[in-house]
Parts: C-alpha cells; structure tokens; sequence
C-alpha cells in the first residue's frame, strides 16, 4: 500500500461502500465515514449505513455515533475525523475515507473555516427569533446585519440562514469573516489515493430506485415514523425519502406515489453530487465503470 489514506467519493447509491469494505479486507484497512448522514444512529435504513455483518468484517468509523436531534457541523466532523484517523493508525489499519459529502472530503484536503462553536443557548435563541418574526422578517433582519452573507441565501434557506445568524450573535463578526479563516487541512502531507466513483447515469438511476425499494421492504415506513417530531431546521430532517414517507404514515400520499417522488428527489440529488465533484475534485481519478468488481479491481491495483 502506498498511500497514507485511501479517499473513495461518488454520489449516493454508486457502491461506495462495498467497495471500501473489500479493499479494507484486502489491505488491512479501517473505514472512516464521510457521509453526512451515516453519522446519524436513528436512521440506519434511510442513510444505507453499512449492517452489522458488514461492519463485523472490518473496522467502521464514524458510523451512527451521532442523535438526529444535534446539529452536527462539517467543523465537528473534522474533529471527530481527527480523531477516527488517531484511532485507526493506533488499529495498524489503513485509513479509507468513504463518502459522498463534498464538504467533509474538503475538510480533509483543504481545509475549512475555523469559526468558533455556537452555544446551544444561541442556536436556541436564534431559533426561536426565526419563528417569532417568521422566515421574511427575520431574512431581512440577516440582510440588514450581515449583508454580505444574505447576498448568498434566500429566506427560504433556512439552516444557512440560522447560521449565519447565530455565528453573528455569538461571535461579533459575520459569518463571510470567518469564511476566510481557512485552518489545516486534517490530511495535509499525506500521500493520498483518491478515487471518485461515477457509475454511467442509467446504472446510477437503476441502483438509486432499486435500493429505495430494498428500503420499504426492509422497514423505512417504520423508520421514517420514529422521525415524525424533527425540527425542521435539524440537518437530519433532510434525510431523502423521510419527507415522503411521513406523508404515507399520515394518510397524505399513496405508498407508490411516495416511492417514485423519493427515487426522482435522489437522482436530483445524486445530479448535484456529480456536479460538485466534477467542479472540485477534477484532479481526483475518475472511475466509471458500472461493474463493481472491475472497480474493485482498480481500486486495489492503484492502491
């Protein structure tokens, strides 16, 4: 193995993980998690985190470690990642970052803004600004605090427009500020393979509605009801097909209308993954074989 870690991106539902497992097995790897929503412990079914008889054949990272109901930032997760790096390397196992959220991979090898944590108090009273004055009000409220920032969102923008928001109140400076305060990357002076999986679209969309039926038959129904309360502004309440769900539980929609509206919402969603690879991470290597044993077997050689 020549590389100090192994990156392995692609959009959701492109075999990322298997992948990862078997190159983990066969280099004595450790898989650290870079989904945004495989840290969440509630949802197993809904994010396709990796089951028990997969996580038993090689160490998994930063998988479920994380309630729905805290607000889990690409900060936090550099430095629970900081950590999972410490502890694979204590493990003698090969750190293999597997993903497809654009933001924790930058965090690896760029770096990110080192802006201050927010105490719950000011999220909490941030919050509640928001629902006193309602989105258009408290969006011109930002506007006329931080303009900068609003210049970037729309009122509808909730979660980034709490956030800009409560780093304002709880640090004095606007968020733009700290958006130039570019710390370490974790990953800095690492010999690094890395890999991007692009499977040709019409394999990507078969595999995307494939698997969301594998979800309703594994209990996503279920699931989806122990998320009924969300706070809409909490990162978890984005889950895909969460929303769709809930409106089958509530009588709102027909289970196959909410199917085929959860599958179109994640290829939408598997578009933008895409997109934001290409645009940052055209340096990466490009794997579109659709066969996932033929992408095993390059990843291997080139690791």
């Amino acid at each position: 193995m020549r590389a100090d870690a192994v990156l392995i991106a692609g959009p959701t539902a492109s075999g990322k993980s298997q992948l990862a497992l078997a190159l983990a097995m066969r280099i004595g790897g450790a898989l650290i998690n870079a989904d945004s929503m495989q840290v969440y412990a509630e949802p197993r079914i809904l994010t396709a985190r990796p089951t028990d008889a997969e996580m038993a054949r090689a160490p998994h990272l930063l998988y479920g470690h994380v309630g729905v109901r805290e607000h889990y930032s690409v900060g936090r997760y550099q430095t629970d990642a900081t950590a999972a790096l410490a502890q694979a390397r204590a493990l003698g196992r090969v750190p293999i970052f597997v993903g497809g959220t654009g933001l924790y991979f930058g965090a690896l090898t760029d770096g990110i803004a080192d802006i201050p944590p927010v105490p719950a108090a000011i999220r909490q009273a941030a919050q509640a600004r928001r629902e006193t004055l309602g989105p258009e009000a408290f969006f011109a409220e930002l506007a006329a605090r931080d303009p900068v920032s609003a210049a970037k969102l729309r009122a509808s923008d909730t979660q980034r427009s709490l956030r800009a928001y409560e780093v304002l109140e709880a640090t004095g400076r606007p968020l733009a500020y700290w958006q130039t305060q570019i710390g370490k990357p974790l990953l800095a002076g690492m010999t690094l393979a890395r890999f991007v999986l692009s499977p040709p679209r019409a394999e990507l969309h078969r595999r995307i509605d494939a698997r969301f039926e594998r979800m309703i038959e594994d209990g996503a129904l279920d699931e989806a009801a122990q998320l009924a309360n969300l706070d809409p502004s909490l990162p978890a309440a984005k889950l895909l097909g969460l929303r769709e769900l809930l409106a089958v539980r509530a009588g709102a929609m027909a289970l196959e209308d909410a199917k085929s509206a959860a599958q179109a919402a994640t290829r939408q969603y598997a578009k933008r993954q895409t997109t934001w690879f290409r645009q940052r991470m055209k340096e990466w290597e490009w794997i579109e074989a659709p066969n996932s044993g033929e992408i095993a077997a390059k990843l291997l050689d080139a690791a």
